[in-house]
């Protein structure tokens, strides 16, 4: 197993190969950033005359406002240079155009290389992959590449479809698959009904992506408990975003994803833009390292996290993040509480009465946050009704509005046209 070497150094040694990374990068942007050369002159930055991160922590971070506002003056090469042309999935506004040059995608295989190996991953594995991997997706094409580096092999199945995910399983025998947890659990209710023994398949591993199967303690979740209590894998959690172009992965501890430190900068930031304390909840922010195209610097995901800086039991000393308790942008405030939707969603995933559901949030004629759950239920009676709000009343409180639906009008939502992943989240929020 590949670990790279700046992984296993001492936090101080980590720190001192960080600052001169983020050094030529400052000076890469100050020469080839039409975006951030007006950046430092609109805030008074002589970015020559900083020289350490205590100083580059005083630059103003980015938001992805300004990203989907300026998006081309973020490009630091001609355009004849770019091999691969990425956008964002859109889940916070307008899908943002993420551009490669060759060299960007040599690093994003590395980053999916190391990021496997971190995951236990070695050349004698082959990898299902039940995802997309068109429609301007970085992250299927970068799980392909990296897997491809590792030396193991690759099955393109995509996603959806049990049946045909199972018959590839059954032929091929995959050791690993890649794919979303609430799609894993539908995989585990297809075998039950077809009489698989999912023990008895060659699956002894998922990499899972997209959604949370942790909570912020790193216990499992209501969604990795309900694979592991039926399915005995090892389950990794993952976390990436297409602007970063680099992912947080576990390792066989599951105490949060490891950060490449060769490959990203990190801050997790409070409300002032200043860095917050091990285990508090801060805005992760980050500054691409290496990245030719489109580089970032102390870019904001809007991804609210927590991070833990103590070794971890595989020998790195990285900074390690928690699961996405939310997005900033996405916090609800419902009559007296403050929730994020992976609350909600752990609380639905839990519900064995809802086979399937959508949250809606959007805003009342006082401006103030409503919730609508969109269920689809095992069976709509005046009982099952009961039986779910006296749960909900029970688990938030308050009871949202409630509307039930059809399989076919929650798949209709939760799949709408040119969705690369399940939509499960609505905000119409004015």
């Amino acid at each position: 197993m590949y670990i790279p070497d700046i992984e296993l150094q001492s936090k101080a040694a980590i720190r001192a190969y960080q600052e001169k990374e983020v050094m030529r990068l400052l000076g890469y942007l100050r020469e080839f950033s039409p975006f951030y050369k007006a950046w430092f002159k609109k805030h008074g930055i002589a970015a020559d005359q900083v020289q350490s991160l205590e100083a580059f922590s005083q630059i103003p971070p980015v938001t992805k406002e300004d990203l989907q506002e300026h998006n081309w003056e973020f490009l630091c090469v001609d355009k004849s240079k770019i091999a691969e042309y990425t956008t964002t999935s859109g889940t916070l506004g307008r899908p943002v155009i993420i551009a490669l040059t060759e060299k960007d995608l040599q690093r994003l295989s590395y980053n999916e290389y190391i990021s496997f190996c971190c995951a236990d991953g070695t050349d004698s594995d082959i990898y299902q992959l039940m995802l997309t991997l068109d429609r301007q997706f970085m992250a299927g094409m970068a799980y392909y590449n990296g897997i491809r580096k590792l030396g193991a092999g690759v099955l393109r199945v995509g996603p959806g479809v049990p049946s045909m995910q199972w018959e590839n399983i059954q032929r091929i025998q995959p050791t690993t698959i890649v794919g979303v947890p609430s799609f894993i659990v539908k995989l585990i209710a297809y075998a039950k009904e077809h009489h698989i023994d999912v023990n008895q398949t060659s699956v002894k591993k998922a990499v899972c992506i997209g959604e949370n199967i942790r909570n912020t303690d790193f216990s499992l979740n209501v969604l990795g408990k309900k694979i592991t209590e039926q399915w005995n894998i090892q389950l990794y959690s993952t976390y990436a975003s297409t602007e970063m172009q680099t992912a947080f992965t576990e390792c066989k501890a599951g105490h949060g994803g490891h950060h490449h430190p060769e490959l990203l900068y990190v801050e997790l930031l409070d409300e002032n833009n200043q860095p917050v304390a091990p285990g508090e909840e801060g805005e992760v922010t980050i500054t691409t390292l290496g990245v030719e195209g489109m580089p970032l610097l102390r870019y904001k995901t809007g991804d609210i996290c927590q991070y833990h800086h103590e070794a971890c039991s595989c020998g790195r000393h990285t900074l390690r993040l928690s699961p996405v308790i939310g997005r900033k942008k996405q916090m609800i405030k419902y009559k007296g509480t403050t929730l994020y939707p992976p609350a909600l969603f752990d609380l639905l995933n839990d519900m064995e009465d809802v086979k399937e559901f959508v949250v809606e949030v959007f805003s009342n004629e006082l401006g103030t946050d409503e919730i609508l759950l969109h269920l689809w239920p095992k069976e709509e009676s005046e009982e099952m009704d009961r039986k779910i709000k006296s749960y909900l009343q029970a688990k938030l409180r308050v009871i949202p509005q409630v509307r039930y639906t059809s399989q076919q009008e929650i798949m209709r939502m939760q799949f709408p046209e040119n969705s690369r992943k399940p939509v499960k989240f609505l905000d119409n929020r004015s």
